[in-house]
């Protein structure tokens, strides 16, 4: 198997100061799970993103917004977010990876993407930075994708709730959004009852696990929920926020992953597009270890390496409650 290996140095120069948990370091160690995956790796440096990209999904007045805060040499967008004069290239080589890597794999250079890019984006709002995130960058990818007539999905298994993911595809048929993270956790939102409207009702589902789930319940999630209701979408590309913090090394969250349960996720979800089709996002994940061998366990995943098949981490005792709840609400659209 042929990963595309999306980087650009432009990551290293966003400095989010001293002490912030989503840092430079962060890309490094992915790169070094990438290439110690024992796949064959293709690099590939993006391009800028236009400002035409960027508008499919962002207002243009905050495009132009957060041009200008950069070249005044930026500062906090936010408590959590911020910018300087070199996060500008960074943010546009982010934004511009998902749709740069959808066509390199459409020349046949690869047969699936990890973009080792950073900010992340699924959390920035259409007018709005926030989380660490200027820019949606998956968004921006699955937007860019509906246009030319596809059906996206997007799996989130980032430990926050990507929510200005689901609110842009909120109404949209075209995207199906399915997401675990924690749950009360940031940024609050990603109840099992947020399943979409309008057209897109049901193509939304949320799974909010209690602290300290472990992964016997992400493994359960998988094998009864997203995978059946992935191969009944049919989706023509998949796309994933592939946060790592939801790892038990993770200093900003309380779930219970280890490297293997990457690799049991990757490997589910390995079939259910045609080949050449998945585009996997780095989001969060802030313990350099796991971030190494979490990518590293995603990749060999995706190559079908069979790993441990029991999760080290039992269900939290509220786990099956919740299980049992979300599986009711997506009866409610899906054949489960």
């Amino acid at each position: 198997m042929r990963v595309i290996l999306v980087s650009h140095d432009s990551s290293m120069r966003h400095d989010t100061g001293v002490g912030h948990p989503e840092r430079p370091a962060r890309i490094p160690a992915v790169i070094e799970g990438v290439r110690s995956s024992g796949l064959h790796v293709v690099d590939f440096p993006p391009p800028e993103a236009s400002v035409e990209t960027l508008t499919v999904v962002h207002d243009p007045s905050y495009v132009a917004a957060i041009e200008r805060f950069c070249a005044a040499g930026g500062g906090p967008l936010d408590p959590d977010t911020v910018a300087r004069a070199q996060s500008w290239e960074a943010a546009l080589r982010s934004a511009g990876s998902g749709p740069a890597a959808v066509e390199a794999l459409r020349r046949g250079e690869g047969d699936l993407a990890f973009l080792a890019m950073r900010p992340p984006g699924h959390h920035a709002m259409p007018a709005r930075a926030m989380g660490f995130c200027l820019f949606n960058n998956i968004a921006i990818t699955a937007r860019t994708l509906t246009r030319q007539g596809h059906r996206v999905a997007i799996v989130d298994w980032d430990v926050h709730h990507g929510n200005s993911t689901q609110d842009v595809f909120f109404a949209d048929p075209q995207v199906l959004y399915l997401s675990m993270h924690e749950f009360p956790a940031y940024p609050g939102t990603g109840w099992l009852h947020e399943c979409g409207s309008g057209d897109g009702e049901g193509t939304t589902l949320n799974i909010p696990w209690p602290t300290a789930t472990g992964g016997a319940a992400y493994r359960w999630a998988f094998d009864e929920l997203f995978v059946p209701i992935l191969n009944q979408y049919a989706p023509d590309w998949l796309l994933i926020s592939a946060g790592y913090d939801a790892h038990v090394n993770d200093p900003l969250a309380g779930i219970r992953l280890v490297a293997d349960d990457y690799r049991f996720m990757a490997g589910r979800l390995s079939g259910v597009v045609p080949a050449a089709r998945t585009v996997i996002f780095l989001e969060g994940g802030y313990d350099l270890a796991a971030l190494r061998e979490s990518t590293a366990a995603t990749l060999r995943g995706f190559a079908g390496e069979e790993g441990d098949p029991r999760a080290p981490f039992p269900e939290h005792p509220s786990a099956a409650e919740i299980g049992r709840a979300v599986t009711a609400e997506a009866k409610r659209y899906w054949d489960l």
